[in-house]
């Protein structure tokens, strides 16, 4: 039998995670599935589990200096109906499963899994957010792109719980997201795309691209944005080819069962070339 621990407070999570090693379990939407729930089999934990719904501290989205806090524990839904919310995460977050399944997962969820095909990734990459990690002695903040190391990998140690993402509030007067999938939202990303931009009198004063499921994690080149950063857009449109060249060096993805490595790489170029084509104006 499994052991099962509810604390009512951050403090108390971190110490029981601390001293039994337990897996957190927040909305359970992507740890159900892998542990085996939903192919019909008892789900299998080979620690005790730690159920956080009732840590309030997890919770929660604040508006501050500058900056959005989202809580580890929120859920898609809420963050989708939040005004602070920058655009770019609400336009992924509204094509992630079912309105059902956005009530029960999580932003902290969504990110520990760190699937490659993870929807909410490429908007956090885009937007230069960090994660704010906590143990039972300490605590410590590093940005999202470092956080995630490979497919379901993170540098998470086994004491600490995520507690927060943080996202500087930006002007971007291009917002741009693009989901690639077998059916609209209700299904695993193919390919994802977003794309943010500030144009000011007809130049790129900042550029911002990123790709799930084209590698082993989401995937940003902020050395290629820089090329793009200060040009107009004849000399953007001029540039294309050799962008394309660039990021077809990069992108890698896998033949699996939604796609094969062939269809995501033409298509995730073709976005990228529309997005430089089409949404900059």
């Amino acid at each position: 039998m499994v052991k099962v621990f509810m604390p009512q407070s951050l403090k108390e999570a971190l110490r029981i995670r601390k001293e039994e090693k337990a897996i957190p379990f927040a909305g359970g939407t992507d740890l159900m599935v892998k542990r085996g729930r939903l192919r019909g089999l008892a789900p299998y934990f080979e620690k005790p589990v730690l159920f956080l719904h009732k840590v309030k501290e997890l919770t929660g989205v604040k508006f501050e200096e500058g900056r959005v806090r989202i809580g580890a524990l929120s859920t898609l839904s809420e963050i989708l109906e939040n005004r602070d919310i920058p655009l770019i995460l609400k336009y992924a977050i509204a094509e992630i499963a079912s309105p059902a399944i956005r009530n029960l997962a999580t932003i902290g969820g969504n990110i520990c899994n760190a699937s490659p095909a993870g929807d909410t990734l490429p908007p956090l990459y885009v937007m230069n957010a960090r994660v704010v990690l906590s143990s039972f002695t300490s605590e410590r903040e590093m940005k999202i792109m470092d956080f995630i190391k490979g497919p379901g990998s993170t540098d998470l140690k086994e004491e600490e719980l995520l507690k927060e993402i943080i996202i500087p509030v930006e002007f971007f007067n291009i917002v741009f997201y693009r989901k690639v999938g077998t059916r609209k939202a209700n299904s695993l990303s193919k390919v994802s795309f977003a794309g943010v931009a500030r144009l000011d009198d007809g130049i790129i004063k900042d550029i911002r691209i990123s790709f799930g499921a084209v590698a082993p994690t989401p995937l940003r080149a902020p050395e290629i944005e820089e090329e793009i950063i200060g040009k107009n857009k004849v000399k953007i449109i001029a540039k294309i080819p050799d962008i394309l060249e660039k990021y077809a060096r990069i992108i890698r993805p896998i033949d699996d069962q939604r796609s094969t490595a062939r269809y995501r790489k033409t298509i995730s170029l073709k976005i990228l070339e529309y997005f430089l084509k089409e949404e900059i104006k």
